[in-house]
């Protein structure tokens, strides 16, 4: 009897590419004047499909699904914020603030309205687009300056008065305690502005490990999300809008 011919289901199926991510929509909304970035985002952008300008009153962004994300750009964010937020009615849609504005003051109640923060100077196309990428995903970017701003705004709300400070100290040192080691340094850098991908590259792992680890923080900390977890982990009472 002669040996059986191979069948064609015997040999090896090649590995399917995995699905390329879907492209965000973003509004450039402008407060004065035009958008000062014109190389961003490219036509050829791997992550922006479609960027449109908008302009006050902002009805364009009163519609649900309108866009993935509202990148805000204003010069008293202070002001302009909050006009933002009222015209987009009860859309709920990530924003990202870019401003000359780097005060505490106004730094603190941007992240505070949930809201990521680049200061203009302080970040290039690479940043913007991760802050972009961060916010559909849940989470706040802040460029450096922006972040120091935060961390001192935290510090010094935490040091109006020696006893206040020590029982707020004690109490931050305790909700940190429910977190393991590796989900503390996770913390840590979350609370500098990195996002997920960047996390898992200084720390070597994948972006998956870091988004579990972060599901995993933010349920032992009882935050919505991460302005809430960076909030809580630096001390700072949480006002976030829904």
């Amino acid at each position: 009897m002669s040996p059986s011919s191979p069948t064609a289901s015997s040999a090896p199926s090649p590995a399917s590419s995995p699905a390329p991510l879907p492209r965000v929509a973003v509004a450039l909304a402008c407060a004065e004047g035009e958008w000062p970035d014109e190389v961003w985002p490219a036509p050829d952008d791997p992550h922006v499909g479609r960027a449109s300008r908008v302009a006050p009153p902002y009805r364009e962004l009163r519609e649900e699904g309108a866009v993935d994300v509202v990148v805000l750009r204003c010069e008293e964010p202070a002001t302009e914020f909050p006009v933002l937020l009222r015209a987009m009615g009860g859309v709920s849609v990530p924003v990202i603030v870019v401003s000359p504005r780097r005060d505490t003051e106004t730094v603190v109640e941007v992240f505070r309205g949930g809201a990521g923060y680049l200061v203009e100077g302080d970040y290039c196309t690479c940043m913007l687009a991760s802050a972009v990428m961060a916010a559909t995903v849940g989470h706040t970017y802040l460029s450096p300056i922006a972040c120091a701003a935060l961390r001192e705004g935290v510090q010094r709300v935490s040091g109006e008065g020696t006893g206040s400070a020590s029982g707020a100290g004690t109490a931050m040192e305790r909700l940190r305690s429910r977190l393991s080691p590796r989900e503390r340094q996770i913390m840590e850098l979350l609370s500098t502005g990195l996002g997920a991908q960047e996390i898992g590259l200084r720390l070597t792992l994948s972006e998956k490990t870091v988004r579990n680890n972060l599901s995993n923080i933010y349920a032992k900390l009882n935050a919505r999300g991460s302005t809430d977890a960076v909030l809580r982990w630096l001390g700072a009472t949480p006002i976030v809008r829904s």
